[in-house]
């Protein structure tokens, strides 16, 4: 009588495959929590310096903060020139800014793929890696020089220009998610293009065109070398654009490399001050994303 013959699990094919599978997959385990522990190391690394920097600047400017700050301009030692500067500033770039950056973004979204939108494409890549006090020199000469006069509009204009690539990127790409089914929808009724990308086009991209407009402001919030080139400063306070006006970061820069002690209190005052600012904006950015956001 011939013995019985048992197959073994190098013999079974499916058993092979199965037990090297689960080997597989163990081992891939490993290395997704080694590379989440990473990760997860990595972000904690990374924000470190920025918890630092937050918590340094509270610490030298919150004790400094007093109401005078705030209803007084520098010739009686407060900031209020500087404030209101800043904002009219950041207002005025952004009144020049968002439509001629919107309108950029519509037409590139709409035409992806002509030759004239790939120029005006790079043209906005090299615009904004441009350095910013290269823009202020060139504010200076077009609008100082031949005026003769530094100015409010000057600054503004130099960060308007600053503004232009951030929000135009911005709305291209939340317009080109939007579908071409809401387009077809609008055209099917009879309404005429340029209704459908304003009345249908924006509105639906909207989350993208306000994310855009609230980064630039942002960025320009903090810009200082531009300012010295067009706005110049004025320690008294003034709501006239075609004066000399002052904003936050330049008198940041003023009084930190002063040797008076009263105003480096002031420079770490008004240094937390735009720092919580900028936080600010960044929060309701990302608020107003998720809030506006809509899946299609």
């Amino acid at each position: 009588m011939e013995p019985m013959y048992t197959q073994t699990k190098e013999d079974n094919p499916v058993s092979a495959i199965r037990e090297r599978i689960l080997r597989n997959t163990a081992k891939n385990r490993i290395v997704d929590k080694i590379f989440s522990f990473l990760v997860a190391l990595f972000s904690i690394v990374m924000l470190i310096p920025l918890v630092a920097i937050l918590v340094f600047i509270a610490y030298k400017g919150l004790s400094h903060i007093h109401i005078g700050l705030f209803i007084h301009d520098e010739r009686n030692g407060g900031i209020l020139n500087a404030i209101i500067g800043s904002l009219m500033m950041v207002l005025m770039a952004s009144v020049i800014a968002v439509p001629i950056s919107v309108l950029t973004g519509l037409y590139l979204s709409e035409n992806k793929n002509s030759r004239a939108a790939d120029v005006v494409r790079n043209i906005v890549d090299v615009l904004q890696g441009i350095p910013s006090i290269i823009l202020g020199i060139v504010a200076y000469l077009w609008l100082v020089v031949p005026f003769k006069s530094f100015s409010a509009f000057s600054g503004s204009f130099a960060l308007s220009i600053m503004m232009m690539p951030i929000i135009i990127k911005n709305t291209e790409e939340s317009l080109i998610r939007v579908p071409d089914s809401l387009r077809e929808a609008g055209y099917a009724l009879g309404i005429p293009r340029y209704l459908v990308m304003l009345q249908v086009v924006i509105p639906a991209g909207i989350s993208g065109i306000t994310t855009g407009v609230l980064l630039s402001v942002s960025r320009i919030l903090g810009e200082t070398a531009p300012l010295l080139f067009t706005a110049f400063g004025s320690r008294d306070l003034s709501f006239n654009l075609a004066k000399p006006a002052e904003a936050l970061p330049p008198l940041i820069y003023k009084y930190a490399t002063s040797p008076v002690n009263e105003w480096i209190d002031t420079a770490w005052a008004a240094s937390f001050l735009l720092v919580l600012a900028v936080l600010a904006l960044n929060i309701i950015t990302g608020i107003l994303t998720k809030k506006w956001k809509i899946n299609y």
